[in-house]
């Protein structure tokens, strides 16, 4: 990434960019800033976009042989095409002869680094892989925004932020916009304003829901329940969600039996470190064997469903009941 915007920086480019990876917001914002850079007059005429897997290989090389109209450069922007993840032989072997005023910007989902196309990419041009980024990375990310905008905020209100939006930085981004015009006239950000304006994703409903599983908070736990039922979340992929919410559970459980660090855990499940004090705090109410038998039983519920011995919202509610009863 330091690399491309070195090359927008400098006006030397390179004649092909790759940008994939499962990090949408900053793959958006960096196919701008590429396009932006080489098309600044936003010329239409030596501007193409071709998307999807549908795109003609012999036509797209036409393309690329057709000299600029009055122009140094014609840029093509290609997005999805599964170019990198399907054999094309005929555009690798292209690349290597590619006329010195195109330049090809590719935006992709799936890669294969394997294939001839990421290879003749990588001999040409550049590779920006974005992945998901790290908590220390979104928090900074997310108070510089904030910050720009003459706001503060503890890092305990940022990190509930986080809880409650997820990950996703264009998520992240959408959300910061609404708790800044909801603060306008006011250069704090509290946990109130948060609370009052920020979207709770949908797998930190299941987990409130779990949560409220934990403290036995039966009709707290029914309620969010028929609140996401409302929100036309389907019943099994409620199942499914609570599901990996116990395994996480189970493995949280585990891990601090055997000492382990929350950093050791956050890497172990893959999630935020501020995340993992949550699951630890709800593991606390289970032993280890109460986990096992959830999961196990949330797999036998999945069967039921399938088969048809059980109707898929009364599945669900079932083991909310039986994990939310006090003993």
């Amino acid at each position: 990434m330091k690399a491309i915007q070195e090359d927008i920086k400098t006006g030397q480019f390179r004649q092909a960019y790759l940008l994939y990876g499962e990090e949408a917001y900053l793959k958006q914002q960096y196919k701008k800033n590429l396009i932006h850079a080489l098309n600044p007059d936003e010329d239409t005429m030596n501007f193409r976009v071709c998307s999807g897997k549908g795109i003609d290989v012999r036509e797209l090389i036409d393309l690329c042989e057709t000299m600029p109209f009055f122009a140094d450069r014609r840029v093509i922007l290609l997005e999805d095409t599964g170019f990198f993840k399907n054999k094309c032989d005929e555009l690798a072997d292209y690349m290597k002869t590619l006329p010195d005023y195109v330049y090809l910007i590719f935006a992709e989902t799936e890669v294969d680094k394997r294939s001839r196309m990421y290879k003749a990419v990588k001999g040409c041009g550049r590779i920006a892989e974005f992945t998901r980024q790290d908590e220390k990375t979104l928090l900074r990310w997310a108070a510089g925004i904030l910050g720009k905008e003459g706001k503060r905020i503890t890092q305990k209100d940022m990190e509930l932020l986080l809880t409650m939006t997820g990950t996703d930085m264009g998520n992240i981004r959408m959300e910061l916009e609404k708790v800044i015009s909801y603060t306008q006239g006011r250069d704090v950000v509290t946990e109130e304003d948060i609370r009052a304006v920020c979207t709770t994703q949908i797998t930190n409903k299941i987990f409130d829901m779990v949560r409220a599983v934990t403290e036995k908070k039966q009709k707290r736990a029914l309620d969010l329940y028929y609140d996401l039922l409302t929100l036309k979340e389907p019943p099994m992929r409620i199942l499914f969600l609570l599901a990996r919410q116990y395994r996480q559970l189970l493995l949280t459980r585990k891990m601090t039996a055997e000492g382990a660090s929350q950093s050791e855990i956050a890497s172990r499940l893959g999630v935020p470190s501020f995340a993992v004090k949550n699951l630890v705090s709800c593991a606390r109410a289970y032993e280890i064997p109460e986990l096992e038998q959830a999961v196990e039983d949330f797999v036998d519920a999945e069967e039921a469903v399938k088969t048809g011995r059980l109707g898929d919202v009364l599945s669900v509610e079932l083991l909310i009941i039986k994990y939310s009863a006090m003993k």
